[in-house]
């Protein structure tokens, strides 16, 4: 089951725009290591998920993987060779909306070696540039 909000204020949403860096969730707060976006882009909760899978499969449930994105934008789809007009269409999907600089995943709890390898797993199913940050400076 894809991660979708319990409920929303309002069922449909504008498509809105992305400009400038991440103010916020733009240092690893949890782990000691994490994945940083290097762009703006929509990152649908099927991409979220499949990175979330792939940490988990790799890490053999040693260390935590922390989920620093969520998916509470819905984008809506109308259905093909639908004509013009008679309103907007059903939700299709959510996305979480990612800006340059924000930590999208964090791991904790292994090596710096096991983490880097599992983070170029995520990273494989993300579509936008990421790379690969430790904390700054310890608890």
């Amino acid at each position: 089951m894809a991660m979708m909000p319990k409920r929303v204020k309002y069922r449909k949403s504008q498509r809105g725009r992305m400009k400038g860096n991440a103010s916020r969730s733009n240092f690893v707060a949890f782990g000691e290591y994490g994945l940083q976006a290097l762009e703006s882009r929509w990152i649908s909760a099927r991409n979220i998920e499949a990175g979330r899978v792939a940490a988990t499969h790799f890490l053999h449930r040693e260390g935590k993987v922390y989920l620093r994105i969520f998916p509470n934008k819905p984008v809506s789809a109308k259905p093909l060779e639908t004509r013009m007009g008679k309103g907007k269409g059903e939700t299709g999907f959510w996305v979480a909306r990612v800006r340059s600089g924000m930590i999208m995943f964090e791991i904790g709890g292994v090596s710096e070696n096991v983490a880097k390898q599992a983070m170029v797993r995520v990273s494989h199913k993300m579509p936008i540039r990421c790379r690969f940050v430790r904390r700054r400076h310890s608890l």
